[in-house]
């Protein structure tokens, strides 16, 4: 039930408005496909932590930047093509 005057808003608008709301927080949306390997470490970590998908892949950036500020990555991507994964 809508108040009157009021205008109901379209699925499309709401999620503008949720967008803009987003931006105006001082976050990013990002988009991509997973490959099969990351599919499945995404849903084990998933399953394991109940991280949405927000916070998953926030964590997973910073943590990239932790390795690569450590000089990790190169061993971490080693024992990834290891345990293909």
């Amino acid at each position: 039930m809508t108040e009157p005057g009021k205008k109901t808003l379209s699925n499309a608008e709401k999620q503008q408005r949720y967008r803009e709301r987003q931006k105006q927080s001082g976050r990013k949306e990002l988009r991509g496909y997973l490959s099969p390997e990351a599919l499945a470490c995404y849903e084990e970590i998933q399953q394991k932590t109940q991280w949405n998908d927000s916070l998953l892949l926030s964590n997973a950036i910073r943590l990239m930047y932790a390795a690569h500020k450590l000089g990790q990555v190169g061993l971490l991507n080693g024992w990834l093509n290891d345990h293909q994964r």
